[in-house]
């Protein structure tokens, strides 16, 4: 069987190629204009693929599923779609081409657990007119600035639907349109090998001044800020209080991301500026680094970064059943990984996006695969290599429509680590309330005061 890169789809790559790989990447009106016909206004392939399997894309979810209230669980909007085929260690040479290395990988590694639960394909990815807009807007202007480091002329949506390399295509992940601000509760655990493990409860809020209705790419420059995020640990009490500030910039060159840490022992704020790339995550057990977190996260300035196409994959999708508050966190968690009976995988076009490690720079993974969903820029797997080219972890998001926004967002993300046979699970939440994406923000809860004041509440 070829091997699944050879399965790489040429069409938007070709379309990519005769764009500048240059600091420009603002792509004609002609070009622009394919976002209304032969594209999505995302910049994804509208028509259905060869046999069929992944469908035509139609506008993904445009009503509230009856029966939801905002502030619920989400409710599954293909509550009757059956499983069409299961993928074990026993039939997985067969489905190969359809597999990254690292998926094939983890069933390798549990011969006799491990299975994909395999569904009709749903493009149910879908956002808000005014987001479509912005990413048509953004086409035609949108730059990074120098060495690819951050971005100019772009707001509120993706800059770059039409990307003409890999470092474009990893900033429309990091400037994917997740609403304007973001409430939300939740935590973590690390199983050990035996599965026991301990929960780590987090509230997290994100301002967005990028992704805001209305966004001047004018001001953000000026601003140069393109969100702040907040994180407190709630439980258990031994880290309770402890809290993070991160403000992201648009021009990393300009002002590097600014960080401070909040430590109950010493009730001091301290700037944080490890607080970046593979400085270990918060409470993660050494099971990721920092710029695992959201798949990716941060400068990019480390990795030499390539676009190598196109190609059809099993990815996680509409994980709802995952998300239900009807399951508990007993449920998901489980030896070795997940509980493969609560997730759903369907068929997508993915970019897929190499970044391997420049010569004189150190990072713990010298090569990460990156497999981005093309209906909504959001990384569906990421496989990662170790300095003897060994995968060392596979980072897998599995993602629902938050329709009431709507946008699509990972609602788990679970980090594995092949060599230590443990994997990370972030954003469990089936145990507590909903993500809020209309709480009101401001500036002021996102200074170095307002972490004291949250570290000691």
């Amino acid at each position: 069987m070829r091997n699944n890169m050879n399965k790489v789809t040429l069409l938007s790559l070709t379309i990519s190629m005769v764009l500048s790989t240059g600091a420009l990447a603002k792509v004609s009106g002609e070009q622009a204009a394919k976002l209304s016909s032969e594209l999505t206004p995302m910049g994804a392939t509208r028509a259905a693929n060869k046999d069929g399997s992944i469908p035509e894309w139609t506008g993904g979810i445009t009503k509230l599923p009856a029966g939801y209230t905002v502030g619920d669980h989400h409710i599954d909007p293909y509550p009757n779609d059956k499983i069409k085929y299961t993928i074990t260690a026993k039939n997985v040479a067969e489905h190969k081409a359809l597999l990254t290395p690292g998926q094939v990988k983890l069933f390798e590694t549990y011969p006799d657990t491990y299975k994909m639960n395999v569904y009709q394909t749903r493009r149910s990815a879908s956002y808000p007119e005014h987001v479509y807009q912005a990413v048509k807007d953004n086409a035609t202007r949108s730059e990074l600035v120098e060495g690819g480091n951050g971005i100019k002329k772009a707001a509120v949506g993706v800059p770059f639907p039409v990307p003409a390399n890999g470092l474009e295509a990893i900033w429309n992940h990091t400037l994917r349109y997740r609403g304007e601000n973001v409430s939300r509760s939740g935590g973590q655990a690390a199983p050990t090998a035996s599965g026991s493990y301990n929960y780590v409860g987090l509230t997290e809020t994100l301002l967005l001044p990028y992704s805001v209705k209305g966004a001047s790419a004018d001001e953000l420059e000026k601003s140069n800020i393109l969100f702040k995020f907040k994180q407190k640990v709630t439980e258990p009490a031994r880290l309770a209080g402890t809290a993070l500030l991160v403000h992201e910039t648009m021009d990393q060159v300009k002002t590097p991301r600014q960080a401070w840490t909040y430590n109950t022992g010493q009730r001091r704020v301290r700037r944080a500026p490890n607080v970046a790339y593979d400085a270990p995550g918060t409470a993660s057990d050494g099971l990721r680094t920092t710029d695992d977190f959201d798949m990716y996260n941060g400068a990019p300035n480390r990795y030499n970064w390539t676009l190598k196409g196109k190609q059809e994959l099993l990815i996680p999708y509409n994980d709802y059943k995952l998300h239900s508050d009807k399951v508990k966190y007993d449920d998901i968690l489980q030896p070795g990984h997940i509980n493969p009976e609560l997730v759903r995988y369907e068929k997508h076009r993915v970019w897929v996006v190499e970044a391997s490690l420049k010569e004189n720079t150190r990072h713990t993974y010298k090569k990460r695969v990156f497999y981005i969903d093309e209906d909504s820029w959001q990384v569906a797997v990421t496989d990662i290599y170790d300095n003897r080219d060994e995968l060392y972890r596979v980072a897998v998001a599995h993602a629902i429509n938050y329709y009431e926004v709507p946008t699509l967002w990972s609602t788990l993300d679970v980090y594995h680590d092949i060599q230590s046979r443990r994997y990370l699970a972030i954003g469990l939440d089936n145990e507590t309330k909903m993500y809020d994406f209309s709480k009101e923000l401001n500036e002021r809860d996102f200074t170095p005061a307002a972490l004291r004041r949250e570290g000691r509440r």
